[in-house]
């Protein structure tokens, strides 16, 4: 249906993660976009006036730098469907240093250096940079830290995917956020949530996933 023009996006039932990107993933069945599958979180915390992103907390392991590349060019591609004309992104690690014993932070740099050389467009890249920096302008200010991104993050971008999946179960139960979900890189956005999700979360992911459709941005076609 999806390859027919039927549907705008898929969205996972009471099926295994797995098993929806396997088929997703098929060479000759699924439905391969132009770059790497992962998911975007969408969220707002009290006290927070505007939406903020976070990837990836749900497909992407352990990624390499070129794939962290792909993981900020899908989540660049889901703030501009939000109206985020240049979005800042943090790519998170525990320091705000390169340290050789420490491989995150040399991929934070690399990222950053991607994003001047134009090799990641349409936003402001920052990192490597811990989460205090970032949300703190007066922890940047002791750590003689100077960025756009500092007090104005609009995406995260974690090392790995347990990074990004207790960050956003924080963001949930300490914070009381309330977030959103999408998963992008395939044909279509696919809404691929935990069971434990509330109706108001998965409605909120379904309206994200029908703006990213509108705008044909799911595989990276129209970035």
């Amino acid at each position: 249906m999806v390859r027919g023009g039927e549907v705008d996006l898929i969205m996972k039932g009471k099926i295994a993660t797995a098993t929806l990107v396997h088929a997703v993933l098929d060479r000759e069945t699924g439905l391969r976009g132009r770059r790497l599958l992962s998911q975007v979180v969408v969220f707002q915390v009290p006290g927070l006036d505007r939406l903020m992103l976070l990837s990836d907390a749900a497909i992407n392991i352990a990624p390499t730098l070129d794939q962290k590349a792909d993981i900020c060019r899908n989540a660049i591609d889901v703030a501009h469907c939000l109206g985020v004309e240049v979005p800042n992104v943090a790519v998170l690690c525990a320091l705000e240093f390169v340290n050789s014993g420490m491989p995150a932070t040399i991929d934070a740099a690399a990222l950053t250096q991607m994003n001047r050389r134009g090799q990641i467009d349409g936003a402001y890249l920052e990192g490597p940079l811990a989460l205090d920096a970032v949300l703190s302008p007066d922890a940047a200010h002791k750590k003689r830290l100077e960025s756009p991104v500092i007090g104005g993050a609009d995406i995260l971008i974690a090392p790995s995917i347990e990074a990004a999946n207790i960050m956003y179960r924080s963001i949930l139960y300490f914070a009381h956020g309330e977030s959103a979900g999408v998963v992008v890189g395939a044909g279509v956005p696919i809404v691929l949530l935990s069971r434990a999700e509330s109706p108001q979360t998965k409605l909120r992911s379904i309206a994200i996933a029908k703006l990213v459709a509108a705008t044909g941005r799911s595989d990276g076609a129209a970035a």
